[in-house]
C-alpha cells in the first residue's frame, strides 16, 4: 500500500509518483533498471534499496555504477524496512526514492 493505493509486484516510489518496477529479485537490479531515480528531478539524494523478505545486496560492480553515475547514495535493507525508513527519511524532507522489491 502506498498513499492507500495497493500495488502488486515491485514499485519505485517517488514523494509525487509511484512506477511499476520489472524487477523480482536483487541479482535483477542493474544501473539500466534504475533509469527512472537516475532521471528524477528534483534529483534524488537517497535510494532505498528493499530487496524484498530477506536483506540481499547488489553486486560490488552494479553498486558503484549507481553511486558513480548518480552519485546516489544506496542503502540495502528488506523491503519492510525500507518502507518505515523512507517514510520517516521523507518526513524529514530528504529528497528520497524507494525501489520496493515485492514481498
Amino acid at each position: 500500500m502506498v498513499a492507500e493505493e495497493s500495488y502488486k509486484g515491485s514499485i519505485i516510489v517517488f514523494p509525487n509518483q509511484v512506477f511499476d518496477w520489472d524487477v523480482t529479485s536483487v541479482d535483477e537490479v542493474t544501473g539500466e533498471s534504475l533509469a527512472l531515480v537516475r532521471a528524477a528531478t528534483p534529483e534524488v539524494e537517497v535510494l532505498l534499496l528493499g530487496t524484498g523478505g530477506d536483506t540481499g545486496f547488489l553486486k560490488p560492480s552494479i553498486r558503484q555504477d549507481i553511486r558513480d553515475a548518480a552519485g546516489l547514495s544506496v542503502d540495502f535493507m528488506d523491503t519492510g524496512a525500507a518502507c518505515r525508513t523512507y517514510n520517516i527519511l521523507l518526513s524529514e524532507g530528504r529528497r528520497v526514492a524507494a525501489a520496493l522489491i515485492a514481498v
